[in-house]
């Protein structure tokens, strides 16, 4: 079984969802846990981040070692990949 990293802020995120919510992302952190390559791999500059979906939401993530997988962000479709280009850019230009 795989184990996560999850950012503070995501963790807090989760925590004040809604129960329905909260627990299909649970639920697909399980199927994660399980089978880490079950999300789509992305393109282009972010290729090495995988989403997998959840009804409207999604959560994008990367294996950083063959047993952790790295949360990157959660969120609505519309807005995440933006969102996620744009924390991957800053993460570049600062390391």
């Amino acid at each position: 079984m795989n184990k996560f990293r999850l950012p503070d802020h995501l963790a807090q995120l989760i925590r004040g969802l809604h129960p329905d919510i909260k627990g299909r992302i649970l639920g697909s952190l399980k199927t994660l846990a399980d089978d880490p390559h079950a999300g789509k791999s992305l393109k282009d500059e972010m290729e090495e981040l995988r989403s997998l979906k959840i009804k409207r939401l999604r959560i994008i993530y990367r294996l950083a070692t063959p047993e952790e997988i790295q949360i990157v962000a959660i969120g609505p479709r519309e807005l995440i990949y933006e969102e996620t280009y744009r924390l991957i850019m800053k993460e570049k230009e600062a390391g």
